[in-house]
């Protein structure tokens, strides 16, 4: 065989007979994943600010581990991991968003500003510029620039939920859209309005609770004014822009609770927006049952309607 630089098409296939080999055959269309991690996507406050980005490495799509542009055009699903806005631990769905790139998604997981250095809305204006750098950088990663979703656990779904909502100029990116396509709710902290919005916080609504620091460090029983700005239901108007929404909660979630999800939906619902909320019996604060293959093929559904739709 001559040594040169080979395609895949024109490469010969080994055929020599192996005595006690056994052949599997392989169809090209297995989906690997490849983890691109610590991209920095901003650096703020002293900080750089960083993706974790997982790319469906497909033979017939055309994927080139490490090379500088690829020639895919795949969907992209930004997600921001839920802290209660502190420091996150952006490793924590590393491994189940891989499942969700296998389905052909470009997935990256947003870190932001935690409370401790900057107040709301800072976590919504840096998942915003995460937003823009994907798109800005499209070619780079496979992203279809066109389709985008974002989405978020606890937190991150209140992050993902403000993020159309929040008007504000990018000093890194001043020239890219934000926009998405549709938003996905993972339990999401939504609301502190009710006295058990978060059953389990002794402190609820005090300066030192995750969303009195996040409001700096404000009592937000004091002033229900800050309360009302940092709950999402109390922006929500007929005029309120926003992509579809997909909304799911479990019935025995301790640390937020599943009422607040509900509360969301309707108060979409009777503006008139596309909302859509599923509740998982039985299920807490997160866990394996939010990833399911059920669950996936709901989220899989939901944002390709949601790019048909766009």
């Amino acid at each position: 065989m001559k040594v040169q630089t080979w395609s895949y098409e024109d490469f010969p296939a080994f055929d020599e007979p192996v005595d006690g080999a056994q052949y599997l055959d392989t169809t090209g269309d297995e989906v690997g994943v490849h983890y691109m991690h610590d991209v920095v996507y901003a650096r703020k406050n002293g900080l750089d600010l960083h993706l974790q980005i997982l790319i469906p490495a497909n033979r017939r799509d055309g994927f080139q581990p490490f090379a500088d542009k690829q020639s895919m055009h795949l969907p992209c699903f930004v997600f921001v991991q839920g802290s209660g806005w502190m420091r996150q631990y952006v490793y924590a769905d590393l491994m189940q968003l891989g499942r969700l790139a296998q389905r052909g998604f470009v997935c990256a997981i947003v870190e932001y500003r935690s409370s401790d250095m900057a107040f709301f809305p800072a976590q919504v204006i840096d998942a915003q510029d995460a937003v823009r750098f994907l798109r800005k950088n499209a070619e780079r990663f496979g992203i279809d620039p066109l389709r985008m979703i974002i989405a978020g656990t606890s937190s991150g779904g209140h992050t993902a939920m403000w993020l159309p909502m929040v008007s504000a100029e990018s000093q890194a990116y001043p020239d890219i859209s934000a926009q998405v396509c549709g938003i996905v709710d993972f339990f999401g902290s939504t609301s502190v309005m009710a006295p058990d919005s978060n059953p389990q916080t002794v402190n609820h609504c005090l300066p030192d609770s995750p969303e009195g620091r996040v409001m700096g460090r404000q009592n937000l029983l004091e002033k229900p004014e800050l309360a009302r700005q940092l709950s999402v239901e109390c922006q929500i108007t007929q005029e309120t822009a926003l992509p579809p929404v997909l909304i799911f909660h479990g019935t025995k979630d301790r640390t937020v609770n599943c009422s607040g999800s509900a509360i969301l939906y309707r108060s979409l619902i009777e503006t008139g927006h596309d909302a859509r909320l599923y509740i998982l019996r039985g299920a807490d604060h997160g866990g394996p049952e939010f990833w399911t293959e059920n669950v996936l093929d709901i989220v899989e559904a939901f944002c390709r309607k949601c790019f048909d739709q766009a």
